[in-house]
């Protein structure tokens, strides 16, 4: 399985990022621009996934990214997990929206 840093990811340009967190997770703290599909949902929206560019799987610290991250790659799709999840990211000084709506 490829991972990557969360800096790496952010120095992406035009990344596709996919957030595998529970949507009252992604309320709490959530990277502008990721794409939200809670980890229990994939299988049936595999088909939002893209299968024409790299896939940056992010959750909260690493676990479930890495199992989608899995998961993806079984079904063909080029996917990296973001090491740390939005933990790292945040910790990285990385931009981090903090509450709001999702």
């Amino acid at each position: 399985m490829k991972s990557t840093t969360p800096a790496e990811a952010h120095a992406t340009s035009d990344a596709f990022i996919l957030d595998v967190r529970e949507r009252e997770e992604v309320a709490q703290a959530r990277v502008e621009g990721t794409h939200h599909i809670p980890l229990g949902s994939l299988v049936e929206r595999l088909d939002e996934v893209p299968r024409d560019r790299t896939v940056y799987v992010m959750c909260a610290v690493g676990g479930r990214s890495a199992r989608a991250t899995q998961y993806l790659e079984q079904q063909g799709v080029d996917a990296v997990n973001i090491d740390g999840g939005i933990a790292e990211w945040h910790r990285a000084g990385l931009p981090v929206t903090i509450g709001g709506a999702a």
